[in-house]
């Protein structure tokens, strides 16, 4: 293996592979190497407003506390999907026909991976440009729709610049990115802990009393959620591994891919969570202005702006990855460069034209239900197959692959999805749809449970059921599959 990346990985030229296998002489890097790219992309603001919505539900801190890392638990998944990356040498959108077969898993792509990222991408950008906005303001300036379209524009050309780049260029950024993230958000949390009301922490919350009984597990469960729509939006995980050496123990894989979402995912949602002990988190973004000092606030909005690009980096480049696994026979960079394109036109018709963008979020409450069975699925093949998977036979898109199973569907996969969602939806309850469920149980969410242990169940059965149609390449055993050109 080479001791430094190749060309087509290097920081400052453009990365040349898209879903094609990356080949094994092109393979470098430790698994360690993906701490501090899932730790810059997590080091974000929205984490600390949805630790803020924790107390508005009612939780204490104890009991916010244990949400967040009950909900950020599901890291563990991403960290074992991450896995997949180096064993095929091939994202994570292509490692998914296994589950659902050729031609469905571009259906599956384009609902539970690509319609979600481009969104994240739109609500990601819109909070930047609000920061930004308010940082314009703060100089004394006025922010007409001219600048916000501006603004809009340029946030996300830094973006999709490091994007289109590519994996070389984001592992290198994401280290600096990481430690100055990190170090503005302990500032932030020294003036947080300051401020925070121990005492009464429910002071600002919109709850007449603590939540008992019921209530209360309904109020942790719906925290869960909250915090859990986090990780479970990562199915992609192995875009960022599969440069790794096939040789890479999964067990590392998973380690620092997991680590390095769940530690700034729940110290963030601690900071709010003790934030809204002392403001009230409705309105996060002015309500800090209480908290830190006025020399730190426009340091506190350039944080939002900043972290807000580093999400979207990673969120930009896997879905330009999913684009092309759905079938857009365009290079890497056009793709990246469209979804870009789409989220840019969402953004501004939301800050500038609508309240789509509450609308988006709403709809985006729902996503837990359609990507929690998604994960489990996937984790239930990995485990199945023991992270072994053919690359090239992956990549194979005609009758001949061993992934085309019946007509280019895997059945055992789309049953398993359609139920696991609606067990999911049964049991849900936000503020779009209340499901039957968790209207018997007195509000009780208990989607982030039932629906994964519902796909993941019913996937390992009817797959084990077959066990002649799950197809393990034998290490060191060419296989007969090429790749088409997909760069």
């Amino acid at each position: 293996m080479p001791e430094h990346p190749p060309k087509s990985d290097r920081f400052g030229e453009i990365e040349q592979h898209g879903i094609d296998r990356v080949p094994d002489c092109e393979r470098h890097g430790k698994a360690r190497d993906l701490f501090v790219v899932w730790a810059a992309s997590n080091t974000i603001y929205i984490y600390v407003v949805v630790g803020g919505a924790l107390p508005l539900l009612g939780l204490n801190i104890v009991q916010g506390l244990a949400a967040a890392v009950l909900g950020n638990l599901f890291w563990a998944l991403v960290g074992l999907l991450a896995a997949s990356g180096a064993a095929s040498g091939t994202p994570g959108s292509i490692v998914m026909r296994a589950m659902f077969g050729v031609r469905a898993n571009s259906v599956n792509l384009f609902v539970s991976v690509w319609i979600i990222a481009v969104a994240y991408d739109a609500i990601n950008l819109s909070i930047g440009a609000l920061a930004s906005f308010a940082l314009i303001e703060q100089c004394g300036l006025h922010v007409g729709i001219a600048a916000k379209l501006a603004v809009v524009i340029i946030t996300a050309a830094v973006t999709l610049t490091i994007s289109v780049y590519g994996h070389g260029t984001i592992e290198k950024l994401s280290g600096p990115f990481t430690i100055v993230l990190a170090a503005g958000f302990a500032v932030l949390a020294v003036f947080v802990v300051e401020h925070a009301n121990f005492a009464n922490p429910l002071a600002h919350a919109a709850v007449r009393a603590a939540p008992q009984g019921a209530g209360l597990w309904a109020a942790m469960l719906a925290g869960v959620t909250i915090v859990a729509s986090g990780p479970l939006s990562w199915s992609t995980s192995g875009d960022y591994a599969r440069y790794l050496p096939a040789s890479t123990p999964a067990a590392s894989i998973a380690l620092w891919t997991g680590l390095g979402g769940f530690l700034p995912s729940v110290a963030l949602n601690f900071v709010g969570m003790l934030a809204g002990t002392a403001v009230d988190m409705n309105d996060p973004q002015t309500a800090f202005k209480m908290i830190v000092p006025a020399w730190f606030y426009p340091g506190f909005l350039l944080l939002i702006a900043a972290s807000s690009v580093t999400n979207n980096v990673l969120n930009a480049y896997s879905s330009g990855l999913s684009l092309q696994a759905m079938g857009v026979r365009t290079g890497r960079t056009t793709t990246v460069l469209w979804d870009g394109a789409i989220a840019v036109a969402l953004t501004i018709y939301a800050l500038v034209i609508s309240n789509f963008l509450e609308t988006l979020s709403a709809i985006l409450s729902l996503s837990v239900s359609l990507l929690g069975p998604s994960l489990a699925i996937f984790g239930a093949d990995l485990l199945i197959r023991r992270n072994r998977y053919d690359g090239d036979g992956l990549l194979d898109e005609t009758s001949a692959s061993p992934f085309w199973f019946d007509g280019g569907v895997r059945w055992a996969g789309v049953i398993a999805q359609s139920l696991g969602t609606a067990a999911a939806l049964l049991c849900v309850n936000t503020s779009v749809l209340v499901g039957p469920v968790a209207t018997l149980l007195g509000g009780a969410d208990l989607s982030t449970v039932v629906g994964p242990l519902t796909g993941a169940g019913i996937y390992a059965l009817m797959v084990l059921a077959r066990p002649h149609r799950v197809r393990l390449p034998v290490p060191g055993t060419p296989t007969p599959h090429s790749p088409p050109p997909a760069r």
